[in-house]
């Protein structure tokens, strides 16, 4: 069974793979109850990139993390933020 973090993990891991900038990839989480919120954070130039034409990068990204979420009972709530 995979533990909370690998969300994390794993989210960092997909964000990682498509910016041009990895090492400004940071993946804050919290808990509330059973849902684990994600929020990304990436460099201003790759946020584009990450949400995708009409949001579809970061919609494919929730639909992966809802899977390895619901496998292990738990719900996911990810969110690209900026925090410029």
């Amino acid at each position: 069974m995979m533990a909370q973090n690998d969300l994390h993990a794993l989210l960092e891991y997909l964000a990682k793979s498509i910016v041009n900038n990895p090492d400004d990839v940071f993946v804050e989480e919290y808990l509330s109850g059973k849902v684990v919120h994600l929020d990304l954070q990436v460099h201003p130039e790759d946020i584009g990139r990450v949400i995708g034409k009409h949001g579809r990068v970061a919609n494919s990204m929730r639909a992966i993390l809802r899977v390895v979420a619901a496998r292990n009972g738990k719900q996911v709530e990810m969110d690209v933020v900026d925090f410029a």
